[in-house]
């Protein structure tokens, strides 16, 4: 498929990839407190060229006789510009023409294709240019070097006499070039230098340009695939219903109604959910509404947001496991003024706008999946599992994905969509309905944070932390969950920018009563900055001292969060005059990466009604690949923050979730949005991650502007008007 400014996507047929095992983690390592590390290695091809004379020297890079230069995607598209992305850092290190850069998406192969930070083939954690920046550019750069030693072996000249542009290798001496397309086939006999050397930031030609994203053309005219747009021929459709009770099973099922609906071809009964199979969307849908069914709700049926809410608050009375510790905090809290509070956030839903959703075609000889994925090894693994097939004889089609967020890097909805496929003759595509998509959901666990700190001479002289919720990473990736430490709940506690002599931050596990919890984008960040940048205006106020100021005497070791903070304090205007009830709030982080400062401005009326009217976000996330796309993930970024500062919020009731679609699980709508201003911070260090610091960044520096505006602190969210207006207290 070609797009309008000479990219094309094509997306292949990938065949199969080893399963992930725990025994192969724990042979990867683990680093404490960093997550997996793994060595991270391009794999050679061996043996002859390809039957199409492709020149393949590493699993990620293939050149054609035509010239055209194939990139094997190991990350997934889910709106964050990364194919645009990493096809520029490849191009460049490559010098390959980029209007002949085709992408492939990378068949499940954690062995070639595992994510370098996390050992298996996965998008997420902000980490898609940072984690490929390196291994990338190095694979890019040997087989550069190949073509320049194939073509100094053709001239007979020294290969530090040639150099590379645009798909040539071009000898200035002798005014000749000859086009890599040329050269693949003696290229393909040598062997891959060990070290290649990578191009000065300086002569970057790509890398910093605001191109134009390839995805972009298709996604406006309607030709782009997701997952939900998958159609085959014979292909049927499904919806399901799961008890509205987490863990509860079937009881009985009456479908007699639904077998009349005129299209409804199947009514399917497992043990955990009923299906319905028809012609279309519509006949399956109105079969499912037809069903009587009677649930058996399970040890769950009576939980509530309360029961919630007691447990996790009594947890965190609890010690915790020591994550970091550094001084002695017993006497540094004991030095000046000592200031505590509880910060608290709720359970999230995910809500992508494209609902979940699998199509699915088994045989006897095999089973065929095509899906939307963050996680593609791992939806393999689990279509194999569900299918009693062996892995190899699971074909997985990936493709672009109508929002992530995390709930992607789950696989249930494959798992289903299996069970399902296996009781019907040909393909069936599997949605799930917006409302079964938001009550089934894997939610962003609730936290409670407990901080205290004391505060001498203008300066903290100690701060203790101990977060309270669930720990994700013991279920998701459980050899990365060490001695009680939940190295994504502790994310940005750990490592804070500001100069602390006496530290100490735990780590509690709760697990919520038969609710299930996942990564939710921001993941441990978006918590503890939370927490973190609260708490830093109350000191500041207990020090008076303006929170910008009071923030700056802090980063002596942070000069690039520093230089951030200069700059968002004089684009936002910090310390001008407002009117009345609005106030400006700072809130700053180091997450994934990248060092951002963000400046609120909002306004409170008389009924505590909220309207942001300005977010100024700086940001130095170390080399830019492509601004324009940095800008556009951080504005995105700010309004999903935004958004869960102002609205989000799923309830437990009688264990169901009480939220089931727009109507009373907000959005923010577009006349709601605030006007933002990005700035970037020219940087010459590798790039860091940028996808999930907006959804970080808002919550904290809104609190803090409604602080300044009404002189209330929230700490618990979303916002509640009635506390801003006085009718509740904070």
């Amino acid at each position: 498929m070609r797009h309008n400014d000479g990219l094309a996507l094509r997306v292949s047929n990938p065949k199969s990839g080893a399963a992930l095992t725990r025994r192969g983690f724990l042979e990867a390592g683990l680093a404490v407190g960093g997550g997996l590390v793994v060595a991270f290695h391009l794999p050679l091809a061996r043996g002859a060229t390809p039957a199409n004379s492709a020149f393949a020297p590493n699993a990620f890079i293939r050149i054609d006789g035509r010239g055209r230069v194939t990139l094997i995607m190991p990350q997934v598209e889910m709106g964050q510009g990364i194919y645009t992305a990493v096809a520029m850092i490849l191009a460049e290190e490559l010098d390959a023409d980029f209007a002949r850069v085709t992408l492939e998406h990378a068949p499940p192969n954690d062995k070639l294709y595992a994510n370098p930070l996390f050992g298996i083939q996965v998008t997420g954690n902000s980490n898609s240019v940072r984690s490929f920046w390196l291994p990338l550019r190095k694979a890019a750069a040997g087989a550069r070097a190949m073509l320049v030693q194939a073509a100094s072996q053709v001239w007979k000249v020294d290969p530090a006499a040639i150099r590379t542009e645009n798909g040539e290798v071009i000898h200035d001496s002798s005014n000749r070039r000859l086009a890599y397309a040329t050269l693949i086939d003696r290229a393909g006999g040598l062997t891959p230098p060990k070290d290649p050397p990578l191009k000065d930031v300086k002569d970057f030609k790509l890398i910093g340009k605001p191109l134009k994203r390839f995805d972009t053309p298709d996604k406006v005219n309607g030709k782009a695939q997701y997952g939900i747009d998958v159609m085959l021929p014979g292909l049927k459709f499904a919806t399901l219903a799961a008890c509205p009770v987490f863990g509860g099973k079937v009881g009985h099922v009456d479908d007699t109604k639904a077998r009349k609906v005129p299209g409804v071809r199947q009514v399917m009964v497992f043990e955990d959910f009923v299906a319905v199979v028809g012609d279309h969307m519509w006949a399956a849908k109105q079969g499912l509404a037809a069903l009587d069914i009677a649930w058996d709700e399970g040890p769950h049926a009576a939980v509530s947001s309360d029961d919630v809410w007691k447990q996790l608050r009594a947890a965190s009375k609890t010690e915790g496991a020591v994550a970091k510790s550094t001084g002695d905090i017993a006497k540094g809290l004991a030095q000046g003024e000592l200031l505590e509070a509880q910060y608290e956030l709720p359970f999230l839903a995910h809500a992508t706008m494209e609902p979940m959703n699998c199509t699915v075609h088994v045989t006897p000889a095999g089973c065929e999946v095509w899906v939307g994925s963050q996680v593609l090894s791992r939806a393999q693994a689990t279509a194999a599992k569900v299918a009693g097939l062996p892995i190899d004889k699971v074909i997985v089609h990936n493709h672009l994905i109508g929002g992530g967020f995390g709930r992607r890097l789950e696989t249930d909805m494959v798992g289903s969509a299996v069970q399902i496929a296996k009781q019907v003759d040909g393909p069936v595509k599997v949605v799930w309905t917006r409302e079964e998509d938001i009550q089934h959901d894997v939610y962003r666990p609730v936290y409670h944070d407990s901080l205290s700190a004391s505060v001498a001479n203008g300066r903290i002289a100690g701060w203790k932390h101990r977060i309270t919720g669930s720990a994700i990473i013991a279920r998701w990736l459980p050899p990365a969950f060490q001695k009680g430490i939940d190295i994504d709940g502790v994310d940005s506690a750990v490592d804070m920018p500001y100069d602390i002599p006496n530290m100490r931050v735990e780590f509690v596990r709760d697990e919520p009563p038969g609710v299930p919890t996942g990564f939710w984008r921001g993941v441990g960040p978006n918590n503890n900055v939370f927490a973190i940048e609260s708490f830093m205006d109350e000191l500041a106020k207990k020090s008076n001292k303006d929170p910008v100021v009071f923030r700056r005497d802090l980063l002596g070791n942070s000069p690039r969060l520093k230089a951030a903070l200069d700059l968002a304090a004089e684009k936002s205007g910090w310390g001008s005059a407002l009117p009345a009830r609005t106030g400006r709030g700072i809130a700053l982080q180091v997450a994934f990466g990248s060092f951002i400062a963000t400046v609120a401005e909002a306004e409170v009326d008389s009924r505590g009604e909220v309207r942001v009217q300005r977010l100024v976000c700086v940001v130095d996330t170390g080399i830019v690949v492509n601004p324009d796309t940095v800008v556009a993930q951080l504005q995105g970024g700010l309004i999903f923050g935004l958004t869960a500062a102002l609205y989000g919020n799923i309830t437990i009731d009688k264990g169901r979730v009480q939220q089931s679609n727009f109507n009373n699980y907000r959005m923010l709508r577009i006349n709601e949005s605030p006007r933002i201003e990005v700035h970037l911070i020219k940087s010459g260090e590798a790039p860091g991650g940028i996808g999930e610091t907006g959804v970080t960044a808002a919550p904290p520096a809104i609190g803090n502007a409604l602080y300044a505006a009404t002189g209330i602190r929230l700490r618990r969210l979303p916002i509640d008007p009635d506390v801003l207006s006085g009718k509740k207290p904070s």
